[in-house]
């Protein structure tokens, strides 16, 4: 069983409406490679549609949507426990936030983690889905309960060499996530780990070199797309060359741009030519490109660079904003207006204690209304944000997953790994 892409066409009111139904099960003998390309005709088809477009349909619901609710899209808000507090329950109902990310903090057991994300969902008032996104990228970096099997690491499978294996294993990551109504993975990673000191990157890196993090990392991004989960490449320009963990100190690599377009950026160039939907960027400085300021809010490195040297238009999203490498050196509030001002379209807010986020918005507004940020500027983020989740059809329904099938998937992919 394969999922492929349907399109539904749809006449009303004179116009057509274009329904994507992602993720449909249904008997199918394509290769992954040919189940890919017929997503991608299907995207393209979309795109042509002679009436009524989506995009058209997005920049509608653009222009009915105040700039409070607007703003609130831009982010994606953490918690502190495994369920919703009054206060968070209201950031959400009350914020409208444009998702969640969920930690470690925030898993318990099965059962706790199918309530929380229930209850999330449940707690949108609007008509707009949420992204509900954790990091479930195999080996040691893995959020979801013990009753899934964990996957081998990233490390694992570039020893192994085999794309088809990689695929299996993206499809497999994104069945866990989705299995809770978990809709958008952190992963994979396409650092290269080229640095034997960096032990934030180490084994979550497919390999040492530009070829094999490629041959071996787009795989996994599509076999999370081909399950109906988005796939967030990481961590943009590059987090493998450094000795310095970011979630506690602000890294420095001293490259120049030849040397990162020849080895750091190969994975990513792929990855967008592959129709990659989201990219994370690094809190790293890298003074060939931007002396000032960090990836995460350097117009030079997310505008420069992704948006116009690679043409890059999905969405970027910041690494966590709590983390060491900017909350030691930043004000919180001063690093998300820098990330949006520099093209960023979701921050990562995950300290939300003290009403962090109620604070950050306002500043948004605030920038916007003393003309510091264009409100077009946030209207072409809310615009990617319609579109990712449009694409995807994101659902409050939770997908029902064979466990015991998907164990013993994961059982075949650890005895193709050994």
């Amino acid at each position: 069983m394969k999922p492929i892409t349907i399109i539904v066409l749809s006449l009303t009111a004179g116009a057509v409406l274009v329904s994507l139904l992602i993720n449909a099960q249904v008997a199918t003998t394509r290769t992954p490679v040919q189940t890919e390309a017929a997503s991608h005709l299907s995207h393209q088809d979309l795109q042509k549609a002679p009436l009524y477009t989506l995009e058209k349909e997005i920049e509608n619901k653009v222009e009915q949507m105040s700039l409070e609710d607007k703003a609130a899209q831009l982010f994606m808000v953490g918690f502190e426990g495994t369920s919703l507090s009054p206060s968070e329950r209201s950031m959400i109902q009350q914020g409208h936030v444009g998702g969640v990310i969920l930690l470690g903090r925030n898993v318990r057991s099965d059962d706790q983690l199918h309530q929380l994300v229930t209850s999330i969902k449940q707690s949108n008032s609007t008509s707009t889905p949420l992204f509900v996104g954790i990091d479930e990228e195999g080996g040691r970096v893995s959020r979801i309960p013990a009753s899934l099997s964990s996957l081998p690491s990233s490390k694992q499978i570039g020893n192994a060499g085999d794309p088809e294996l990689s695929y299996d294993v993206g499809q497999s990551l994104a069945a866990k996530v989705k299995h809770y109504g978990i809709n958008m993975n952190f992963a994979p990673v396409l650092d290269i780990n080229n640095n034997p000191d960096n032990e934030v990157i180490g084994d979550r890196s497919f390999g040492s070199d530009p070829e094999t993090v490629t041959r071996l990392g787009i795989p996994t991004m599509k076999g999370i797309r081909s399950e109906g989960v988005i796939p967030v490449v990481k961590h943009f320009p590059g987090h493998g060359d450094t000795s310095v963990d970011s979630h506690a100190q602000l890294p420095i690599i001293n490259k120049t741009t030849e040397q990162l377009n020849a080895f750091e950026w190969v994975p990513f160039k792929k990855a967008i030519q592959s129709g990659a939907d989201a990219v994370m960027t690094a809190h790293i400085l890298f003074p060939a490109l931007d002396e000032q300021y960090p990836a995460t809010f350097s117009k030079k490195v997310v505008t420069g660079v992704l948006r116009e040297q690679m043409n890059y238009d999905g969405l970027v999203i910041t690494d966590d904003m709590a983390m060491g490498a900017i909350s030691e050196n930043y004000g919180t509030e001063e690093a998300v207006l820098k990330a949006i001002e520099a093209g960023v379209d979701i921050v990562l807010l995950t300290d939300t204690r003290n009403n962090q986020f109620e604070r950050v918005h306002q500043s948004l507004l605030e920038a916007v209304e003393k003309g510091e940020l264009s409100e077009e500027q946030i209207d072409e983020s809310v615009k990617r944000i319609l579109k990712v989740k449009q694409k995807y059809k994101l659902s409050s329904i939770q997908e029902d997953v064979n466990e015991e099938e998907l164990n013993q998937s994961i059982s075949d992919i650890q005895k193709r790994v050994n």
